[in-house]
């Protein structure tokens, strides 16, 4: 059964107010992103990286924006934004070519890590949370 969207037209709260695309900039955000699952895919820092594109790049999605500009904007460390980055560009959702960033249009759906089953010790210990807490715990001398 194909999932249908039902669209309610209502008024705006403040009709004086309502948005629109001025001349001095072009943001904009599908509300695919939320409706499909774009917006729960990311992490906190990935979605302020992207908002922030969003709202820096032209009408094509572009912008210039130097990372260690990024990084002030964002108030974040430039480890945390290689990831971010990163994990934008491996999402599909930016593309980069070490000076300019463009916001592609939205694929299919979230592209993501696809989950992996857990066999070793090592395995739980990098990516099971209750076994690094249990480590945690234990290393803090928590029994618990």
């Amino acid at each position: 059964m194909a999932k249908t969207r039902r669209h309610i037209n209502r008024p705006p709260l403040v009709p004086g107010r309502v948005r629109s695309i001025g001349s001095r900039g072009f943001a904009f955000v599908s509300n695919r992103f939320l409706l499909d699952g774009f917006f729960a895919s990311l992490s906190p820092d990935e979605l302020l990286l992207y908002l922030l594109l969003v709202l820096a790049g032209d009408r094509n999605g572009v912008s210039f924006y130097h990372y260690d500009t990024l990084c002030s904007l964002l108030q974040m460390p430039v480890e945390r934004y290689l990831q971010a980055r990163n994990a934008l560009i491996e999402k599909d959702l930016v593309a980069f070519d070490g000076t300019r960033f463009q916001v592609l249009s939205l694929p299919v759906g979230p592209l993501g890590k696809s989950a992996r089953l857990l066999k070793t010790p090592q395995d739980f210990e990098e990516a099971d949370a209750a076994t690094i807490r249990g480590i945690i715990n234990h290393s803090l001398g928590v029994n618990r």
